[in-house]
């Protein structure tokens, strides 16, 4: 009769194989994917403040070097859109009025326009102090266009307020026009002893400009 003889077995049970997670087989297929990129934190990082890409820190750093960048190339326009020395020295000029006689007038320039002036004789200054204000095209005294204390020093711009002539009347010789001042040949302008518009086109005074002295012969335009 044949016998079985039943094998009994070592006693161990069989060893299982270990689980593996759904995450580690990921990276098991993909090794390089152990450290997460930087423009996917936002998307893993659901339970906490969202964090700054990598994409968007280039993008404001580009924009902030940008803004710094049209900051400088501003300053050199603003720099050249200040006055220059020597458009602000023209501002104004200085002028030694000693030399000049009762009677006399010369020409200056001031800011590239000619400028006249005149010391009044005691004469000229009666005979514009005798005009009726009210008559005149452009009413104004000889007070109102001298300084006080210096009624004599008549100072205007040597620029005919009709087209822009130079009218004559300030140098020696010259004629005067039927008033004693300036007169302009271009289209026949007559103006007085205080550079009032007395007869012809020209609608208004000739223009005195800023003027202050700052010594008993030193005075300046502008």
């Amino acid at each position: 009769m044949l016998t079985v003889k039943k094998t009994n077995g070592t006693g161990k049970k069989p060893v299982k194989a270990p689980k593996i997670s759904a995450a580690a087989a990921l990276n098991a297929e993909n090794p390089t994917s152990g450290v997460m990129p930087a423009q996917d934190l936002r998307v893993e990082n659901n339970d906490h403040a969202p964090v700054v890409r990598r994409r968007d820190f280039i993008h404001i750093a580009t924009i902030s070097f940008a803004g710094v960048g049209a900051a400088a190339v501003a300053m050199p326009l603003v720099s050249q859109m200040s006055a220059s020395a020597d458009v602000l020295a023209l501002a104004s000029i200085e002028v030694d009025v000693a030399a000049i006689q009762p009677g006399q007038s010369i020409k200056t320039s001031w800011r590239k326009q000619p400028v006249f002036i005149r010391n009044l004789t005691a004469a000229e200054i009666e005979m514009a102090n005798k005009v009726d204000v009210g008559s005149l095209r452009d009413p104004q005294t000889l007070a109102e266009r001298t300084k006080p204390g210096k009624e004599n020093w008549l100072i205007t711009l040597g620029v005919c307020t009709h087209l822009g002539c130079v009218p004559l009347g300030a140098a020696a010789g010259e004629v005067k026009g039927e008033f004693g001042g300036y007169f302009c040949p271009c289209h026949g302008s007559h103006y007085d002893t205080a550079a009032r518009i007395r007869k012809g086109p020209a609608p208004t005074n000739l223009v005195v400009p800023e003027f202050a002295f700052i010594s008993d012969t030193v005075v300046k335009i502008g």
